[in-house]
């Protein structure tokens, strides 16, 4: 009889144990939206802006955004770089430090990118000095790189990387990298590399060309690559299943891409992606699995309702865009959390000044929305 008992007793507890792990993964898959307002306009600047977000290996949260002091312009503004952190999925966050501080008109610094090496190592590109169009060769707008070797808690010196992209003699006078992410190639015979993808404004033109740069160490050497895009602006990179690198490009209409099958050295023939026709205006892809990209951008000719597009052929065609947020939004950076949920870090309200939000969601939101 006892034997019995506790037969009985052994399959309840397997059964319980079965549902307890249904009901889990249920949970799991009940779709979630959640915000959090991580910078206030007029709360230490009236003009946040330019927001790049990046979830490290151990499941850090880092944010990085401008902190414009006295004028909503860019540079050549007086401009700081500020950083908050997470270490719990983006519920709390430390307060604002400054990864790097302006020292006045012509003396600032914006536009951060991020992206973690596979030495652990965090890497931020920014801007610095003048403007972008009033960059000269004799007082050159400069590319930036700073280095943490501890997650993102502290920030070494700067070092001057403009003359990888350009120099007196190469028929460009300016250049910055698109704020938000970078990538780290994972897979292939450049598995470890990482590249940023920047715009290069032509000598005796208000145009732009895309070039890639990218470095095998670390970030301790670079090189650029041949002409990505043609009229391009802020850009950004994605490895795709099979090694092919994909950049996406800021344009008024249509958004821009091009495909690099050697690790973003040389490109093929630049397309357009016409169900993506949108305003100029900066975004970032990120893959959520294997079969699903998407693609954060305002989903107007105007700087708003900033939504959530979703490709699954490898970027080929983008669909199904989902709202994030209604009304004026602008600029946006994606990560991926280490629990398979999704981060934004997204401007809202007025391009001349704007609260910078912190989005999280879940792919059955996605769906759900769809």
């Amino acid at each position: 009889m006892k034997q019995i008992a506790c037969t009985i007793l052994f399959s309840l507890a397997l059964m319980v144990t079965a549902c307890s792990k249904q009901t889990t993964a249920s949970a799991q898959e009940e779709p979630f939206l959640e915000s959090q307002r991580l910078y206030v306009m007029g709360e230490g600047s009236q003009f946040w802006r330019i927001p790049a977000l990046l979830c490290l290996d151990d499941g850090t949260l880092l944010a990085v955004n401008d902190r414009r002091k006295y004028d909503y312009r860019d540079l050549p503004k007086d401009i700081d770089i500020v950083y908050r952190r997470s270490t719990d999925n983006g519920k709390t966050w430390t307060e604002p430090q400054t990864l790097i501080e302006g020292q006045g008109e012509g003396k600032g610094y914006g536009d951060p990118a991020l992206v973690q090496c596979a030495n652990g190592d965090v890497l931020c590109l920014f801007a610095g000095h003048n403007g972008y169009f009033q960059s000269t060769v004799a007082n050159p707008i400069c590319v930036f790189m700073s280095r943490s070797t501890d997650r993102g808690q502290t920030w070494g010196d700067t070092v001057n990387l403009t003359s990888v992209i350009w120099d007196a003699s190469s028929g460009y006078h300016g250049a910055f990298v698109a704020s938000g992410n970078g990538l780290r190639l994972n897979h292939g015979p450049h598995a470890g590399r990482v590249l940023f993808a920047a715009a290069v404004v032509r000598n005796g033109e208000n145009v732009s060309d895309n070039f890639v740069i990218y470095s095998d160490d670390n970030g301790h050497t670079w090189q650029r690559s041949q002409k990505a895009f043609s009229k391009g602006d802020e850009a950004k990179l994605m490895e795709l299943n099979d090694g092919t690198i994909l950049i996406s490009v800021r344009r008024t209409g249509a958004r821009g891409y091009n495909h690099s099958e050697d690790g973003g050295v040389t490109w093929g023939t630049q397309g357009y992606w016409n169900e993506m026709t949108v305003n100029a205006c900066n975004g970032e892809m990120l893959r959520v699995d294997e079969k699903t990209l998407i693609h954060s951008i305002p989903n107007s000719m105007n700087r708003e309702n900033v939504s959530i597009f979703n490709s699954t052929d490898e970027g080929q065609s983008w669909h199904s865009p989902v709202l994030l947020v209604e009304g004026p939004s602008v600029y946006s950076s994606l990560t991926l959390l280490k629990d398979g949920t999704i981060g934004c870090f997204v401007e809202k309200g007025p391009d001349s000044g704007c609260d910078l939000w912190f989005y999280r969601f879940n792919v059955a939101w996605l769906l759900g929305q769809r």
